[in-house]
């Protein structure tokens, strides 16, 4: 990908072909039957860009898979800490043509997704309080830590917040991705999220 260097950008067929190429290279999900890998990721690549659900998403591609078929083989993904670690080795494995090694602006937003159901005891240790939203104070979150160049955004790593996450400990292990990468830090922009005295301190 070269959009940082001035050139066009990708269109969404190329960069949805982009996105299939490189899950298979991260992730893999044991699928039977009519659900192949392709088709699920598609599916839940779909939904995930247009904001739509499952279901919906699967009966507008006309893909065979039901949505329940789709959520039968997501409920064997039950290690969240391995599949952190293999979204943020995706994201490394596409940084752009452009992304100098040196002294970059960055970024780290805190995204709240609303809860409005009870979520079972596996999901409890996922459950972040904040302050009401739509009628609930109950949220699932993640903190995504991008590079800021060129008018343009790169994410280059995620952290699901777990409910005994610190704020500072959120910047410090998104921080800590860059490691791998050799990039350093001109300036960083923090979501208001974690304007808090530890923060700045």
């Amino acid at each position: 990908m070269t959009f940082l260097s001035g050139q066009l950008g990708l269109t969404d067929s190329e960069t949805l072909e982009e996105v299939l190429e490189c899950k298979p290279e991260n992730f893999s999900i044991e699928t039977t039957g009519a659900c192949d890998q392709k088709t699920l990721f598609e599916i839940l690549i779909k939904a995930a860009s247009s904001g739509d659900s499952i279901e919906n998403t699967a009966k507008s591609l006309k893909k065979i898979p039901s949505g329940n078929d789709i959520r039968y083989h997501l409920d064997k993904i039950d290690n969240f800490e391995d599949l952190e670690i293999q979204i943020n080795q995706a994201l490394k494995s596409r940084i752009p043509i452009g992304i100098e090694k040196g002294y970059l602006k960055i970024a780290i937003d805190l995204n709240l997704i609303q809860n409005s159901g009870n979520p079972s005891n596996k999901e409890l240790t996922y459950i972040y309080r904040s302050q009401a939203k739509s009628g609930t104070c109950s949220f699932y979150a993640y903190a995504t830590l991008y590079v800021l160049m060129k008018g343009k955004r790169v994410t280059l790593a995620i952290r699901g917040v777990r409910w005994l996450d610190t704020s500072v400990g959120i910047i410090t292990y998104l921080l800590a991705e860059l490691a791998t990468l050799k990039i350093r830090v001109k300036k960083l922009y923090l979501d208001r999220g974690f304007f808090t005295v530890p923060v700045i301190r």
